[in-house]
């Protein structure tokens, strides 16, 4: 192999290599937007989301739900959890994470102990799209 055909190829090499590195990266840190980026923020929307994902499922809560943060939380894995009572007395617990590695934020609703909805990525009338 004489010397240009080296340099070729190294070059060749090194592009793709560039570029692979390049695709990598942008599949790493495109992997969405945390609805919630604090847990603050988690913990301030989390009471009136959830209300609204149970109202389009029919329920209603007898006052807001209380939400207080989940032992543990960090900024990179925020934690919350609410409680509640629906009108006819059932129990309600909502869960909220978000996560920063995924960019990702999961909820789930308990009533009566059930799942109403389990690690959803939106909560409420916004997220359910309209058919018709």
């Amino acid at each position: 192999m004489n010397r240009k055909k080296a340099l070729l190829l190294g070059s060749a090499v090194l592009l793709v290599l560039v570029v692979a590195g390049g695709a990598a990266w942008l599949l790493v840190t495109s992997g969405g937007d945390l609805s919630y980026k604090t847990q603050a923020a988690l913990r301030k929307a989390l009471p009136a989301k959830a209300a609204d994902e149970l109202t389009v499922r029919g329920l209603s809560l007898q006052s807001p739900l209380k939400c207080e943060d989940l032992p543990g939380w960090t900024k990179q894995r925020m934690r919350v959890s609410c409680s509640g009572t629906t009108a006819d007395n059932k129990q309600v617990r909502v869960l909220g994470s978000g996560e920063e590695s995924s960019k990702r934020n999961y909820f789930t609703i308990l009533v009566d102990g059930r799942p109403v909805v389990e690690n959803a990525q939106c909560l409420g009338a916004s997220c359910h799209k309209k058919t018709g």
